[in-house]
C-alpha cells in the first residue's frame, strides 16, 4: 500500500517521487515507469475522435489514483484520489487516511482546520468540504437533508454516523470545476529547454528555418529558482556545433539505418548505400528532430512532433507549438471556375485539421502510407498515417484527421546560410 504525501494546490508523493500539479504528461510516465513492481496497474484514457475536446487520464486502478491532464497544453491539472481504501494519505506527516484511521468528516476537519461550509449535492448524494486546492466527497444518505443556519448550509449526523471520505481531489485555486492546468513547476524544468512557440521562417515557397521562443530554469533570486526566456533559431544550412550552440545538448542523437521514404525518391534504385548515416539531433522537450547530412554535416530537414495520442510517438515528445504560414493557392473548383485566394494565407498550427488545410493548399493528390514499427517490435497498434507534400514541406496526417507530424526540408543541398 502507498503511502503518500498530501500537499494541497501542489503535489501528491513521498520522498522518492512525486506528481506535481503542472508536470508535463511524460514526465508523469517516467515516475511510473520508474516505480514497477510497486505500481502495479496502469490504464491510459484519451479520445480518439476528439484529442482536443477531452482529457487525457492516466489511472491507477489497484492505487486509486487518477491523474487528469488537460488535454491540449498535456499538463496535469487534477488529481483525483477516487478509493481512499488503497492508500495511506498523510498532511504535514500526519496521517489522515488509512485502514487504521477512517478519514471522517470530523478526522478531515481536525487534519485541516475550519473552512467553508460544505456543499450538498442532493442529485449525486454527495456532501464536499473544499479548502483552497483541496476537496473531499462524502457519500450521504438521502434522509440526511441539509439544515440552514445564518444562510449556510450544513449537515446533522447522529453520534458515530459522520459519513466517510470516499474521494479527494488536489487542484490549483479554490473552485475544482473551474482549475486549468498551471504552467510547468520550476522543480520539473531539469535545465532543459522548454518551447513556448516555434515559428516557421518562410521566403516564397521555400523555407529556410525556425524561430523559436523557449525558456528555461535561469539563475535563482532570493535563494528561489525562476524562469529564462530565450529567443533561438536554427536555419537549414547550420552545422551540428550551430544547433548545439542555440539549442543545447540534444536529449539523444539517432543514427538513421533505413529511409522508409527513400522510395519515392527520384532513381532511388540507382543510388548507393552510404558508409554514413544521416543522423537525427532529438529534443523530445522542445518536439523537434533536427536532421544533420552525413556528408556535409549540416542541417537538411526539420521534424515537428505534435504528440498526439493514438500516434506511435505518442509520450516521446512534448507537443511543438508551431506556427506555419503559407500563401494559399490558385485552383480550380469541380465546377471548372478559377478560384482566387490570395487575400489572407492560410495559417497552421500543431491544431489544424488536415481537411482545413487541404481545402486551401494544394497537396499531392495520393499520399505515402506510412506504417511505423520498431527493429524489436513489428506490430503497431495505432496503425498507419498518411504523408500528404506541399512545396518543401510533407505533413504526416493521422487517422482522425489531426497532423501527427510536420517534416520541413531542404529544397537543395544544404549549405551555410551565409554562403
Amino acid at each position: 500500500m502507498l503511502d503518500l504525501e498530501v500537499i494541497p494546490e501542489r503535489s501528491l508523493g513521498c520522498e522518492q517521487w512525486e506528481f506535481i500539479l503542472g508536470m508535463h504528461f511524460s514526465q508523469a510516465v517516467a515516475i511510473i515507469q520508474s516505480q514497477i513492481g510497486i505500481i502495479k496497474g496502469v490504464q491510459v484514457l484519451y479520445s480518439e475522435t476528439d484529442p482536443l475536446g477531452a482529457d487525457l487520464v492516466i489511472t491507477l486502478p489497484q492505487d486509486g489514483i487518477r491523474l487528469i491532464f488537460d488535454p491540449i497544453v498535456q499538463r496535469l491539472k487534477i488529481i483525483e484520489v477516487y478509493n481512499m481504501k488503497l492508500l495511506k494519505l498523510k498532511y504535514c506527516g500526519v496521517t489522515f487516511s488509512s485502514p487504521e484511521v477512517v478519514p471522517s468528516i470530523e478526522q478531515i476537519e481536525h487534519s485541516f482546520g475550519a473552512t467553508h461550509p460544505g456543499v450538498y449535492d442532493s442529485e449525486k448524494l454527495l456532501f464536499v468540504l473544499n479548502f483552497r486546492g483541496l476537496s473531499f466527497s462524502f457519500p450521504v444518505d438521502s434522509k440526511y437533508q441539509p439544515g440552514y443556519a445564518h444562510g449556510l448550509g450544513s449537515l446533522q449526523f447522529p453520534t458515530g454516523a459522520s459519513p466517510v471520505a470516499l474521494r479527494m481531489a488536489l487542484y490549483t485555486g479554490s473552485v475544482l470545476a473551474e482549475t486549468r492546468a498551471p504552467p510547468l513547476p520550476t522543480i520539473c524544468l531539469f535545465n532543459h529547454l522548454y518551447l513556448e512557440e516555434a515559428e516557421v521562417m518562410r521566403e516564397g515557397q521555400r523555407t529556410r528555418g525556425l524561430r523559436l521562443k523557449v525558456y528555461t530554469e535561469g539563475p535563482p533570486r532570493l535563494m528561489e529558482p525562476k524562469r529564462q526566456r530565450l529567443t533561438r533559431e536554427v536555419r537549414f544550412g547550420d552545422t551540428c556545433q550551430d544547433v548545439a550552440s542555440a539549442l543545447g545538448a540534444p536529449s539523444r542523437v539517432f543514427y538513421k539505418s533505413e529511409d522508409k521514404m527513400k522510395i519515392h525518391s527520384p532513381n532511388a534504385h540507382k543510388r548507393v548505400t552510404s558508409r554514413r548515416s544521416d543522423y537525427f539531433f532529438n529534443y523530445f522537450t522542445l518536439g523537434i528532430d533536427v536532421l544533420f547530412d552525413a556528408k556535409t554535416q549540416r542541417v537538411k530537414k526539420f521534424v515537428l512532433h505534435t504528440n498526439f495520442p493514438g500516434h506511435y510517438n505518442f509520450n516521446m515528445y512534448h507537443r511543438c507549438e508551431f506556427q506555419l504560414s503559407v500563401p494559399p493557392d490558385r485552383y480550380t473548383s469541380e465546377s471548372g471556375k478559377l478560384i482566387d485566394v490570395a487575400a489572407a494565407p492560410v495559417a497552421i498550427t500543431a491544431y489544424t485539421k488536415w481537411d482545413t488545410i487541404s481545402e486551401q493548399l494544394k497537396p499531392s493528390e495520393r499520399p505515402v502510407v506510412l506504417n511505423r514499427a520498431s527493429s524489436t517490435n513489428t506490430t503497431n497498434p495505432f496503425g498507419s498515417t498518411f504523408c500528404y507534400g506541399y512545396q518543401d514541406i510533407i505533413f504526416e496526417v493521422m487517422p482522425n484527421n489531426y497532423i501527427a507530424s510536420l517534416t520541413l526540408y531542404a529544397s537543395e543541398s544544404p549549405q551555410h546560410p551565409g554562403v
